[in-house]
Order: structure tokens, then sequence, then C-alpha cells
């Protein structure tokens, strides 16, 4: 018993130990007793009984410490089994740990030049920490320096050619640059590290596509199929794509089949529905060998959850703004990076480019040199639509446009409108009257037998309850089974719901639209407000914004970031945000907006000295009447696309 107790002192589960001068020999084996030593007072039971129970107690912590030890190396197994950390990551000091975790709530608050300072002390302290080097590479991707993002990940998967994460990463990066033979190789090994990775197993097919390897895939999309793959069914999509490169019309169907079958609400549902009638008519009178690839509408260059209305995430969100072309550091590259992939559609020969984005969508531009864009115009606040094409001067990039194609009142194209509401939390109060009439706006605003819209709610993610459809009943009770719960994701539901716009195959001009009504206070998105308001630029989208925001609340904070928010919103994409405050007053905004909406005008044009280098092209449009200057509500430009070899 005497060893069994030293041992356990040298392990440090017992640190002390009273010594009576009886006992002295038993106890002081090689270590004396102390001087001085307090004799032990005797009150009563045996005391080499007590001596026994001390020494089981000790062997009991001891076991336990053994016990939660090998807990924790499990633990640590789990984490890197999941490809959660690296194996060399769990070797960090607790300083590095400090300053990769301050890193990583930067980042998540969006400031990645702060991020990057505390990542960096973090390898300098630990120059061997995979996951900070991955982080340090998204904090350079942030701030526009992807030389610097590329050499951190190079580093990373050097120092640990067995985390998955970092090949990922890598091959991202890869393709957002266009090099798609690194991104096959980066995200090929990410794969074979991650077999049964249903999301690794997706980007991966994206690669695949933009190399050519359309059987490749193929493959790849029935792998990604055989997991439990929530949120991928786009895969099926670019599967179908492939297969039409391959001219497998069989793969093609049934890509598609199970496309709309696991993501009917898609930005890409419509366009599926649309090539499946192509191939159902292909093959009852086959005219030709091969059908034709997508061409995109022509004419554009294209529980409760606490918020804070001046949060330094809004904060962060509009300082990330500042002006367009200040904000476009590497505008040789458009701000959706994206492999090429084709799909069927009535039209001439076209590549369009398609991406994932935020919430699922996919991004889908197309090489143009034409641009439409829709504006509005008043005079000391009222709507002006009798104006005629010589009472407006365009400039493109500063120059006048080389030719103009079409000057129309809005009111004479189809609309195509969005309609999302925030569902989160934060709005129960006013929820169930907004519902009553956002329904009442949509049944006002959709007359034409040819205009479509659909409606949808969002939280953390969005829920489109129903599709586009021109029966303003059917999008009424869309709108009536939204319910409330999760945080507010603004821009990932915008982005995600502007590409929804542009995804749907068209045959001519067509005005697009989204209205959003939220406090404008997001918590939740993934990407950022920047992101959001370029994919609105890149598709051509308007935005119109409604304020939730009560009287009392306005009261009480003013004007704050969350209002500079949904008018930065809307704005910069050629519309306007509105705040009610009264619920009695929503419904005469509801009519303001659709006089505005219907008020619209559309000017086409050819753009002078066009080029397809991803640059920033400022739009001027100039509105005056009997020479009396008039106010314009126009998007201030958009992103040419960014010519590729593919």
């Amino acid at each position: 018993m005497k060893s069994s107790f030293l041992s356990v002192v040298r392990n440090g589960a017992c640190c002390a130990l009273a010594i009576s001068g009886s006992t002295a020999s038993f106890a002081q084996g090689p270590y004396p007793a102390p001087s001085g030593t307090i004799p032990m007072v005797n009150v009563g039971g045996n005391y080499l009984e007590a001596q026994f129970a001390t020494l089981e107690f000790a062997q009991k912590l001891l076991d336990e410490q053994n016990r939660q030890s090998e807990e924790q190396r499990k633990q640590r197994q789990k984490l890197i089994d999941a490809g959660t950390v690296s194996a060399l990551d769990l070797q960090a000091s607790p300083k590095a740990v400090s300053e990769f975790n301050k890193g990583e709530e930067l980042l998540q608050k969006q400031k990645p030049k702060e991020a990057a300072t505390h990542l960096e002390k973090a390898v300098a302290e630990y120059p061997r920490f995979v996951s900070a080097h991955n982080n340090l590479a998204i904090a350079y991707e942030d701030l526009d320096d992807s030389t610097r993002a590329k050499s951190e990940l190079e580093i990373a998967t050097r120092l640990d050619d067995k985390f998955a994460q970092s090949f990922m990463n890598l091959g991202r990066l890869e393709l957002g640059q266009k090099n798609y033979d690194g991104a096959v190789t980066s995200l090929g090994k990410a794969a074979a590290l991650r077999p049964t990775d249903a999301n690794v197993l997706a980007v991966f097919a994206y690669a695949q596509n933009a190399h050519g390897d359309y059987h490749h895939v193929i493959d790849t999309a029935a792998r990604v199929h055989g997991l439990p793959h929530k949120g991928l069914a786009n895969v099926h999509f670019l599967a179908a794509a492939s297969a039409i490169a391959l001219k497998d019309f069989d793969t093609v169907e049934r890509e598609l089949n199970l496309f709309l079958q696991e993501e009917p609400a898609s930005p890409l549902a419509p366009q599926a529905e649309h090539n499946l009638k192509i191939l159902a008519s292909y093959k009852t009178s086959p005219a030709s060998s091969a059908l034709p690839v997508t061409s995109s509408a022509p004419g554009q260059a294209t529980e409760t959850v606490h918020t804070f209305p001046n949060s330094d995430a809004l904060k962060n969100a509009l300082a990330g703004l500042g002006d367009e072309e200040d904000n476009c550091k590497d505008c040789a590259e458009p701000p959706a990076p994206e492999p090429v992939a084709h799909a069927i559609a009535p039209g001439n020969v076209s590549t369009p480019a398609i991406r994932p984005g935020g919430s699922g969508a996919w991004k889908i531009r197309e090489v143009v040199d034409e641009v439409a864009v829709f504006f509005a115009v008043t005079n000391h606040g009222k709507l002006v639509n009798d104006l005629e094409e010589k009472d407006f001067a365009v400039r493109d990039d500063d120059r006048p446009p080389s030719k103009l194609l079409q000057f129309a009142p809005q009111s004479k194209l189809p609309l195509r409108i969005g309609l999302l509401m925030d569902t989160s939390g934060s709005l129960k109060a006013r929820f169930e009257f907004e519902k009553k009439a956002a329904a009442r706006f949509m049944d006002g605003i959709v007359r034409n037998p040819a205009d479509l819209a659909f409606v949808g709610g969002f939280a953390n993610d969005v829920n489109v309850t129903q599709d586009f459809t021109a029966d303003t009943k059917a999008l009424g009770s869309g709108l009536d089974k939204l319910s409330i719960n999760g945080g507010t994701a603004i821009w990932d539901a915008v982005s995600f719901a502007c590409w929804k716009l542009a995804a749907f195959p068209e045959t001519e001009r067509v005005a697009k639209v989204l209205v959003v009504l939220t406090d404008g206070e997001d918590n939740a998105s993934r990407i950022s407000l920047k992101r959001a308001i370029q994919d609105a630029e890149t598709t051509g989208v308007t935005i119109y914004t409604i304020s939730t925001r009560d009287y009392e609340d306005i009261k009480k904070y003013g004007t704050t970031d969350s209002d500079k928010v949904l008018a930065a919103l809307a704005e910069r994409t050629g519309g306007e945000a509105m705040i009610p405050g009264e619920l009695d007053a929503l419904d005469k905004t509801f009519t303001r907006l659709r006089d505005v909406i219907r008020s619209r005008y559309l000017i086409a044009y050819k753009p002078a000295a066009f080029q397809n280098d991803g640059r920033f092209r400022r739009i001027s449009i100039a509105a005056t009447r009997n020479g009396h200057r008039l106010k314009v509500y126009a998007r201030e430009g958009y992103y040419t696309p960014l010519e590729t070899s593919q």
C-alpha cells in the first residue's frame, strides 16, 4: 500500500499527508516527515483503517484522472477523424489558441483586417497551426489578397497532407481564379481523403465540369446521390449539364428529374422544367442531332432572436461598402467567380457561368454586350410617368451608348417579382398583419397574364412557399404558410432571390424586382452586404425594401444602421427604401410601391468601348422636362463578365 500511495503522490493526485509520531515510520518511506509536524489528535477509530481509506480514495482519484485523460484522447481523435481539426492543431500552445479564437471571432464579425492580425500572431507563435493558416487565408481572400491566401493554403497542405479542409479551401480558391487544372488536383485530394463527404464531392464535381471532365462529373454526382446530401441537389443539374456536352440525353433527363424531386423550389427549377419539355419534344420529333444550350434573358450585363438596430455587425457591413470602385480592388475578377457549365434552352449557343451561392443558389451569368436599365423618375417627390426617349441622356462609363436598342415604360413589359418576408423571432408582434398587407399588394401588382411572382420567408435560411405563378390566390396562400422562427440572414436571402429571378428562362426582356420586408438587422448571413448588392447588380434586379420598424422604435432610435443597410440595398440597385412606421400605413406604402414599380422606364443599349474584363462600369441617367432636372432612381452600375478560355 505504501508504494501505491507514493505513486499517487508522484502523479499529483494527493497533495498532503498528516503524520503522527506513532506512525512516522510508515508514512515517511523515502520521504522523511518535515520537522515541526503537528501530532495527530486521536478523535476515535482506528488510525490505520483511516490511512487505508485515504489510500483507497487516492487510487480512485488516479483512476478517474486516467479515465478522463482517455476520454479526452477519444474526443480529440473524433475531431481529427471528422476532419474538424488537424492532428497538428492539438499541439498548439494556449497563446496560439487564444489568438486563433480571437481571429475566428473577428472573421465571423466580417472584420478580416483585424482577424488577420490575430491569426498572424497565432501562426507566429505556433507555425504548424494548420487551422490558423486556413483561417488566415480566408481573411486574406476577404481583403482581396489572393496571392497571400494561396500561400497560406499551400503551407497548410504541406504541413498536414491528411487534412482535407486545406485542399478543399485551396481548390475553391483555384476555382475562383479559373485555375481549373489546380482545382481538380486539390479537390481530388480532398475527395480522396473524405470519400464519404458529400460537400467535398459536390465541389469536386464543379471543378471537374469546369475542366471538361464530363464523364467524371456524372460519376461524382452519383457518389453524392448515394450519400446524405440535403441542400446539394444542384449537383444533379451540374451532371445534366455535363451529360448535354456528351449528348447523353437519357442521363440529362434522369438528372434533371432527380434535381426537381430533391429541390423543387430551387432558382434553377424553372430552367430544369423547361429543359425537360425540350427533351420531350426532341424525343417525339428529333429535328437535329444536338440540342441547343442555354441562353439567359438578354439585356443584362449580368425561438425569439434578439437583434439590435445599431450593432457592430451592421456598422461593419456598411463600412465594407464605401464607393463601388473603391470596393472593387480586384476588378479583373467579377464578384462571382465560377466554373463554366451548360444547360439546355432555346436560343443561340453560349456558355453561361454557374456557381453555387449562399443558401444553395446557383449563379448564372452570360457574356453579353447589351445593358438594360430600369429606373423611376420623380419631380419633387411625385412620380413622372409620361416622359419620352428624348427626355433622357445616358452615360455608361462616362460615354454615351454606341447604340440605343429599346426605350419603353415598364408597364408594357412582363414583370418578374419576388417578395420575401423576414420571419425571424423579432417580428412576431406585427407578422400576421404584414402577411395580409403583402397578400393585398401581390393581388394588385400581378395583373398581367404575362407577370409571374414568387413569395417566401427567411430566417436563417430562405423558404419559398409559392414558386413562380400568376395566380394571386396561390401567392396569398404561400404568404399565409409563413411562420416565425430563427435568426435573420438578409444578405443570404437577397442573393438567393436575385439569382432565382435571373435563372428563370425568358424569351424577351422582363422587369425583375425584389421586395424585402425586414427590420434590416442581419445576424446570420454567410455572405456580406457588399456581395448581396453585387449579386443584385450582376443579375439586374431592382430591390425595394420596406422596414418593419414600428413608430415607437423609430422615435426611440431615430435613423439607425439597420435603416442605412436597407437604404444601401435599395438605392444601389435603383430601388427605394420605405419606412411605414405605423401598421396602418403599411397598405399605403404598398400602394405607393405598386405605383413606383409600374411607373418605371426601361432603356436598353449597347455600351461604347465594351470589354469583358470584369470591371465595374458606372451608369448615369439624366432626365429633364422643359429644362428642369428630374430625380432618377437607377442602379449605380454593373460588373462586366470576365472572358475566359472555357
